[in-house]
């Protein structure tokens, strides 16, 4: 793994940390999923901080859209994807058939998990570092891009605030797929406004993106019509 700690900027003290941070819970019990936990923590810190400073005019409300927008699960899969994470991962051999190297979730979580294994291997400080370099290049683009816009949880939210409706409700309607490979399938619903909407997705974050998106197309347009 020398070629992906050399794109990491980074080696590892302890080998076994990166052997677990590339390793799906479809390959082996001693999976990545408590690195991903603590490298999402990490990663929301530290962007938190690079914005902070950045951003010295910016409200709160646009801080969390700008973090919202740069820990996605397409950023990370994209940043995933320019490190050749793919190529390293530990996956059954049930996943690896079914294209688990390429899939957005598995990458952007492996993400996640190699920063949570920096942190526990180097400290903090070690993984300030490598978040800074990951996300420096996103930093550098121009605050007026669409990149800042709100995602569809966030647009829904303030629509219904902005016309005094409750919060929007989100369930899982249905799983399918082994545990492995699963897709979600969740509603968002508005009691107030006896409206739903469904999506889907490879993770419930994803899926509630989706339904969230399709409802707050239903309420434009009916405000329009």
């Amino acid at each position: 793994m020398n070629d992906l700690q050399a794109a990491l900027g980074y080696r590892f003290r302890e080998p076994r940390l990166l052997q677990r941070a590339l390793t799906h819970r479809s390959h082996s019990a001693q999976h990545n999923e408590r690195l991903e936990f603590l490298g999402d923590a990490v990663l929301n810190l530290v962007v938190s901080q690079l914005l902070y400073g950045r951003e010295a005019t910016a409200a709160e409300g646009a801080l969390s859209r700008m973090r919202a927008h740069l820990v996605r699960e397409e950023s990370l899969h994209a940043l995933a994807l320019q490190l050749g994470l793919g190529a390293q991962l530990r996956l059954s051999d049930g996943e690896a058939k079914g294209g688990g190297a390429q899939r957005a979730s598995i990458l952007a979580d492996a993400l996640e998990a190699l920063i949570g294994a920096v942190h526990l291997d180097g400290g903090f400080d070690a993984a300030q570092q490598l978040v800074t370099r990951l996300f420096a290049p996103l930093l550098e683009e121009d605050a007026d891009a669409p990149r800042w816009g709100k995602d569809a949880k966030t647009a829904l939210q303030e629509w219904l605030q902005g016309r005094r409706h409750p919060l929007p409700s989100y369930r899982i309607a249905a799983t399918r797929g082994q545990a492995h490979a699963q897709t979600f399938e969740v509603e968002c619903a508005v009691a107030s406004l006896a409206l739903s909407a469904r999506g889907q997705g490879s993770s419930r974050r994803a899926a509630e993106q989706q339904a969230a998106a399709a409802l707050l197309a239903q309420l434009n347009e009916s405000s329009t019509a």
